[in-house]
C-alpha cells in the first residue's frame, strides 16, 4: 500500500479490517495530497483511530465498486471532489469539456453529472438507511436552494436531492471530528441536530427557535426579488462570530443550517498539516500517466485560510469563510524541509499561498470579538480605514524558506491582492516579491476597468490596479529585470453592457495588453454573482442589473477583449457599431481595429469622445503611456474553487483557486 489509505478489499483483509469505520467515496482520484479535501478528512479521521476505506471514481452505472467494501461501521461519506461536478464537466459556453485534471491520464466521463446525487441515491438503492454525510464544494455550495446554471432553473438543497442526512459545509475537520464521535457513541445521524457547520432536513414542528429564514423553495423558485433576498441572508449569517441559524422551508420538510464551523487555530492547522500525507496520487494510477491536478501542488505549501477580499463571483466567503487563519512558521518550514527530502524535488517551492497569499492576519483588530462586518467588504471599492496592512510575519517567513538547504527558488503563485498590497507603507514585501519570488509573470486579477462592473463584482476600482501596475514595473525596472504582469480580465459579468467591454478593450489597447485567453463569466452555484445572474437585481440593493445572457452579446463582449485577433475582426466590428462606437474602426492609432469607420451622421453626429448614449468616454483623454508588458501564457481559468480554497470537506490548496471565482 506503500503508506495509503485502503483502496481495495484486497487490502482491507491484508490489513486484518472486517468492517471499516467510514467509506468515503470520491469523484476525483485519490490523491493523499492537503490540497485535496479527501486526504485532509481521511487522515483527520485515522489520526482520530477510525478505519477508513477510499472508494474513488466508481462506476456508477453497476453496483460493483460501491459494494467493495460492504456496509461501514459508522457512515458512508461522500463528496463530487475538488470541485463542483457540472463546472469540471462544461464550460462556461456549457460545452462538454474534454479533459479532466482530477483523473487519471486527465480523460473525461469519469465521475457523472451531479456527482453528489448519484453517488448518494446508488448508497441508498444498495444500503436502504445506511447513514449519509455529504460534504465538499459541490455539496457546501447547493446547500439551500440554488440556481442551477445547466438546468436553467432554482434546484432544491443537494440534501433533498441526495436523500443524504447529513450536509458538511466549510472547512469539515472540527465536523467530522464531532460527528465520528457522536455516532460512535451510538447517536442516530438523523438525530444529530447540534454541529455547527452542518445542515439537516427536519419536520417542521421541531424548526428552532430564533433562525433567520430565508423565503421558502417555492417562493424562490417563482419570485426572484424572494431569491436576491435568500441570497443576502445567507451571506450575512455566514459569520463564526455572529452567525444565526439559517432555516429555509423545502415542501414538507425544513431545511437547517447550523452557524458556521468555528475556524481551526494555528494549534489545529499545525496539527492537520503534519499528518502523514504521501504528497501524490495513488501509484495505482502510474500505468494511466497519473493525475495531473497534482503537477501544480505537490511543491506548494498552503499557509492560509479563508479570504476577505469577498468577491461577489467567488465562493470562498460562503465556503472557507471571510476570517484569515494561519499556520504557524515553524509548521510551514518544517513542510519545506519534507519537500526537499523528496526524490523528486528540483528545488523549487511552487507557491507559498492559498485562497490570497498575501493575507497573513485578520484585516482589522476588531473581527476576532465581532466577527466581520456585515454587508461590507473590507478592500472594496476603497479600503476600510480599520484596515491593517502588513506583510511583515510573510515576508519573513518567505525569507527563511529561501535559506532552507536545497530550495534554489520559492514563488508565490496564489492570488495577491494588489490592492491590500498597496496599502502597506513599507515596500520591503513589494520589491522582495519582484526580485525573489515571481519567474518573469505575475499574475493579477483587476477583473475589468470599468467602476459600474467592478461594483457589482465587489472589488476595487481600476485605479488601485493602475497604481501597482506603475509601482510594479518602476521597481522592476530599477532591479534591471524584465518582468510583467499578467491580468486576468473577466467578460459579460452582470452590469457590463457592450459600453463597458468597450471601456475595457481601450484599457487593453492603451495599456498594451494583450490575452491569449480570457474567461467568461461562469455563474457558479451558490454566489452573489449567480444570484445577480439570474435575478437581474442587486442582493444587497435590490437594484436593477443588466445581465448579457444571449450567446451573440457575450460573443461580443470576448471577442473585444481580443480584439487584435485577426479572427474577431468581424464581431468586434459588429460590437462597435452596435454601440455607436465608429470612433473606434478605421486606421487612427486610437482606433480598435481597422475597417469601414463610416457613419450616418444624422444619427451619430461626428463626437468622437462619447458613446452612442451620449455619455463620456471613460478612457477617452488617458495620456497614459502604455506599459512594457504583454499578457503571454495566460492561462485559462474557470473560477470554480479557491485557489488552494473552496476544496472539498477541507480545501486550501494553491492550486485552481479560480475554479470557483
Amino acid at each position: 500500500m506503500n503508506g495509503f489509505l485502503p483502496t481495495t478489499a484486497e487490502e482491507m483483509k491484508d490489513l486484518g479490517i472486517e468492517q471499516f469505520d467510514f467509506v468515503y467515496i470520491t469523484g476525483d482520484a485519490y490523491v493523499d495530497h492537503p490540497s485535496f479535501g479527501i486526504a485532509i478528512i481521511s487522515r483527520v479521521l485515522e489520526s482520530l483511530g477510525y478505519t477508513v476505506g477510499i472508494i474513488a471514481q466508481p462506476d456508477w452505472h453497476g453496483d460493483k465498486d460501491f459494494k467493495r467494501f460492504g456496509r461501514p461501521k459508522l457512515a458512508f461519506l461522500v463528496t463530487s471532489g475538488n470541485i463542483d461536478s457540472m463546472v469540471a464537466h462544461y464550460t462556461a459556453a456549457k460545452r462538454k469539456r474534454s479533459d479532466d485534471a482530477y483523473t487519471p491520464g486527465g480523460v473525461s466521463g469519469k465521475r457523472p453529472d451531479r456527482a453528489v446525487i448519484v453517488y448518494c441515491r446508488k448508497i441508498r438503492e444498495i444500503y436502504g438507511d445506511v447513514p449519509i454525510a455529504v460534504g465538499g464544494l459541490e455539496a457546501s455550495l447547493r446547500r439551500f436552494a440554488h440556481y442551477d446554471y445547466w438546468d436553467d432553473a432554482v434546484r432544491p438543497s443537494i440534501l433533498v436531492d441526495s436523500l443524504a442526512d447529513l450536509l458538511i459545509f466549510g472547512m469539515g475537520e472540527h465536523q467530522i471530528t464531532e460527528l465520528a464521535g457522536k455516532l460512535a457513541n451510538g447517536e442516530k445521524i438523523n438525530e444529530i441536530h447540534d454541529i455547527r457547520g452542518t445542515c439537516y432536513l427536519t419536520e417542521p414542528v421541531n424548526t428552532p427557535i430564533g433562525a433567520a429564514e430565508c423565503p421558502d423553495f417555492r417562493q424562490v423558485c417563482e419570485n426572484k426579488t424572494a431569491y436576491a433576498k435568500a441570497t443576502r441572508i445567507q451571506y450575512d449569517q455566514q459569520d463564526e462570530v455572529y452567525g444565526k441559524t439559517i432555516i429555509q422551508r423545502h415542501g414538507n420538510m425544513m431545511l437547517v443550517q447550523n452557524p458556521p464551523a468555528k475556524s481551526l487555530t494555528t494549534e489545529e492547522l499545525d496539527k492537520v498539516y503534519a499528518l502523514p500525507y504521501m504528497r501524490n496520487y495513488h501509484p495505482s494510477y502510474e500505468a494511466e500517466g497519473g493525475v495531473p491536478g497534482i503537477e501544480e501542488v505537490k511543491f506548494s505549501i498552503t499557509h492560509n485560510r479563508g479570504c476577505f477580499g469577498y468577491c461577489n463571483f467567488c465562493s470562498i466567503a460562503l465556503h472557507q469563510g471571510r476570517r484569515i487563519t494561519c499556520r504557524s512558521e515553524k509548521s510551514v518550514l518544517d513542510e519545506a524541509v519534507k519537500l526537499t527530502q523528496m526524490p523528486d524535488f528540483k528545488g523549487y517551492i511552487h507557491d507559498v499561498g492559498g485562497p490570497t497569499a498575501n493575507f497573513r492576519h485578520p484585516s482589522c483588530n476588531k473581527q476576532l470579538e465581532l466577527g466581520l462586518c456585515k454587508g461590507k467588504k473590507c478592500l472594496a471599492p476603497t479600503p476600510c480605514k480599520a484596515l491593517v496592512a502588513d506583510h511583515t510575519e510573510y515576508l519573513e517567513m518567505l525569507r527563511k524558506l529561501r535559506k532552507i538547504n536545497g530550495v534554489k527558488k520559492v514563488f508565490i503563485r496564489s492570488g495577491i491582492r494588489y490592492d491590500y498590497l498597496m496599502q502597506d507603507k513599507n515596500e520591503d514585501f513589494i520589491r522582495e516579491l519582484i526580485k525573489y519570488h515571481i519567474s518573469g509573470q505575475l499574475k493579477v486579477a483587476p477583473e475589468h476597468c470599468s467602476a459600474v462592473v467592478l461594483d457589482k463584482m465587489g472589488k476595487p476600482h481600476i485605479e488601485a490596479y493602475k497604481a501597482f501596475q506603475k509601482r510594479f514595473y518602476e521597481i522592476t525596472k530599477g532591479i534591471g529585470k524584465e518582468q510583467y504582469l499578467v491580468p486576468y480580465l473577466m467578460s459579460s459579468h452582470p452590469g457590463s453592457t457592450l459600453k463597458e467591454a468597450i471601456e475595457l478593450a481601450i484599457f487593453l489597447k492603451e495599456n498594451n495588453i494583450r490575452p491569449e485567453q480570457v474567461q467568461d463569466f461562469y455563474p457558479t452555484p451558490g454566489t452573489i454573482s449567480t444570484a445577480m445572474f439570474y435575478t437581474g437585481l442587486d442582493p444587497y440593493t435590490l437594484e436593477k442589473v443588466y445581465v448579457p445572457k444571449t450567446p451573440q452579446e457575450k460573443s461580443m463582449q470576448r471577442a473585444l477583449l481580443q480584439y487584435f485577433r485577426p479572427q474577431n475582426h468581424d464581431i468586434v466590428i459588429q460590437a462597435l457599431k452596435k454601440a455607436g462606437r465608429f470612433d473606434l474602426i478605421g486606421k487612427s492609432p486610437k482606433c480598435l481595429i481597422d475597417g469601414d469607420s463610416v457613419q450616418p451622421k444624422k444619427q451619430f453626429g461626428n463626437n468622437k469622445n462619447k458613446f452612442s448614449d451620449g455619455s463620456k468616454k471613460y478612457f477617452g483623454n488617458d495620456k497614459q503611456k502604455p506599459q512594457n508588458g504583454s499578457s503571454k501564457n495566460f492561462k485559462n481559468d474557470s473560477r470554480t474553487t479557491s485557489k488552494g480554497g473552496d476544496r472539498q470537506w477541507q480545501n486550501t490548496a494553491a492550486a485552481n483557486k479560480r475554479k470557483h471565482r
